[in-house]
């Protein structure tokens, strides 16, 4: 299993040619691609969703929410800002989901390392 954030899953839609859309790609491929429940919610936030590219994205595993999440949400949360560092809500959810599913992340987002360096998140 692979899981993506929201952004590089956008960027796969998009068409791009970058890194992390070849790694979804790959993934795809080899039906590892799993979303965590908070990406479908922000690719589905989108006022253009079409209902073929909604299904598309309901037909996608998604990682299940395991007991304590939120705590722990907010204590990896917590653990970053005291550091100084950046660590919006919905990147600390994909991350612990990652986290608890010991699935690696395919991101662009450079705020993950924060979750990398303090938690051993798997970033591609």
């Amino acid at each position: 299993m692979i899981a993506a954030d929201t952004s590089s899953v956008v960027n796969f839609l998009k068409g791009e040619d970058t890194p992390d859309v070849q790694l979804i790609e790959e993934a795809l491929a080899n039906h590892a691609l799993v979303l965590a429940p908070v990406v479908v919610s922000e690719l589905l936030s989108s006022p253009k969703m079409t209902t073929d590219l909604r299904e598309w994205i309901l037909d996608l595993p998604q990682l299940p929410m395991k007991e304590g999440f939120w705590s722990r949400v907010g204590d990896n949360r917590a653990t970053i800002l005291r550091a100084k560092k950046k660590a919006r809500l919905a990147d600390s959810m994909i991350a612990t989901f990652s986290l608890d599913h010991g699935v690696p992340l395919i991101a662009r987002d450079s705020d993950y390392r924060h979750f990398s360096d303090h938690f051993g998140l798997l970033l591609l």
